[in-house]
């Protein structure tokens, strides 16, 4: 497994179904989406992975949320960068996600054609 140096994104994304997100914050821990679950970690995209991400595997999909995440409030032995597309690196956490983590949910909307995503930083 690969780890990013220093000057890796502060800022990760996660894409899943707004239903998932409200049960993790009743239970104030998110175990992952079924893909996370059977794959054994938390997938997680850069905002330049990110729209790519919701075009392959959200497309069509309504009721979406997007997560921002502080990489930093994640525990560093857990989150790792791993190849993935094209040999891009990806976050991957290997552990549950804190909501306290999470700097903003906000919709994902599907325009007919593909997901409008808000400003990121």
């Amino acid at each position: 497994m690969l780890q990013l140096p220093m000057t890796s994104p502060r800022r990760i994304y996660k894409i899943l179904p707004a239903s998932l997100w409200r049960t993790a914050q009743q239970e104030g821990v998110f175990r992952g989406a079924p893909v996370d679950l059977a794959d054994g970690y938390i997938h997680f995209s850069t905002r330049e992975q990110v729209a790519e991400t919701a075009a392959r595997h959200f497309a069509g999909q309504v009721d979406l949320v997007l997560l921002e995440i502080d990489a930093d409030a994640l525990a560093s032995d857990m989150l790792k960068w791993e190849p993935s597309r094209g040999g891009a690196l990806f976050p991957h956490l290997y552990g549950y996600l804190e909501p306290s983590a999470v700097r903003w949910a906000k919709p994902l909307p599907w325009d007919g054609e593909r997901h409008v995503f808000p400003e990121l930083t």
